[in-house]
C-alpha cells in the first residue's frame, strides 16, 4: 500500500534532465540544447572555454529560429555556435 501512494505522489516528478554531450570546435565546447516552442525547436546552447587550472567561461545564448525537429535544431545550433566563435572568438565572454 505505501508502495503504491508513493508512485502516486511522485509521479508528478520531473525526470532529470541529462545534459547532451559536448561538440569540440577550436578549443571551445558546444552544448547543444534545443528548447522546445509552440511544436518546434528553438536553438538555444551554451558555449564553454576550458581554462587552465580548471576553470571554465560559458556564454549561453537563445536564437529566435525554430526548426520542426530536435535533430534539427541541434544542428542548426552546433553551426550558429561555430559561427559566432570564429566570428567574436572570446569576446563572447566579456560583460
Amino acid at each position: 500500500m505505501l508502495g503504491m501512494l508513493k508512485k502516486l505522489f511522485s509521479a508528478g516528478e520531473p525526470a532529470p534532465v541529462k545534459e547532451p554531450e559536448a561538440v569540440e570546435y577550436n578549443g571551445y565546447l558546444i552544448v547543444a540544447m534545443p528548447q522546445k516552442h509552440e511544436g518546434q525547436y528553438r536553438v538555444s546552447g551554451v558555449i564553454r572555454k576550458p581554462l587552465e587550472g580548471g576553470e571554465t567561461l560559458e556564454h549561453r545564448f537563445e536564437r529566435s529560429d525554430t526548426v520542426p525537429g530536435e535533430d534539427g535544431a541541434v544542428e542548426l545550433t552546433v553551426l550558429k555556435a561555430k559561427r559566432t566563435i570564429d566570428d567574436l572568438g572570446d569576446t563572447i565572454f566579456e560583460r
